[in-house]
């Protein structure tokens, strides 16, 4: 165990009488004095210019989920009808195969009037649901019928 306790003291003494002849050398121990300080401060200054970036980092993603969860759930928005009816009419016929020649959308007070004629039952009950998750809409009225049956009426 001294053995060792001796060895560790011979190195620690090798590796401070090395840095001494280095640091206090009369030609370059004052050059090498100062890089060593420059080299510590910049290692300081890096640390700290990478810490302050992570922490902007940290407070935008902080920020970002703050938004995300004030806006979970949209607000219910009041719209008049006509902009209500293009709403409807931009949900309803964005598919590519949508009757969009065949069906009239019209809105009073948020109620929603399907007319026309779709070519099967699927369309049909697709065009209702699809009305009935536009915001802003309050009910569905579906005159739509299929092609040979009569157009139901207006109550």
């Amino acid at each position: 165990m001294s053995e060792k306790r001796g060895l560790r003291k011979f190195v620690f003494g090798g590796v401070l009488g090395t840095l001494g002849a280095l640091f206090f050398d009369p030609q370059q121990g004052r050059r090498r004095r100062k890089e060593l300080a420059d080299r510590a401060a910049a290692l300081f200054r890096r640390t700290g210019d990478r810490a302050e970036r992570a922490g902007r980092g940290v407070g935008a993603r902080v920020y970002g989920m703050a938004q995300q969860a004030q806006h979970l759930k949209e607000e219910p928005k009041d719209f008049d009808d006509v902009t209500l009816a293009r709403k409807v009419e931009s949900e309803i016929f964005r598919d590519a195969d949508a009757p969009k020649g065949q069906v009239d959308v019209n809105v009073q007070d948020g109620v929603v009037q399907l007319r026309g004629e779709v070519p099967d039952q699927d369309m049909l009950d697709d065009l209702v649901e699809k009305t009935r998750r536009v915001q802003g809409v309050r009910d569905v009225e579906s005159l739509l019928h299929l092609p040979g049956t009569p157009a139901p009426m207006h109550e």
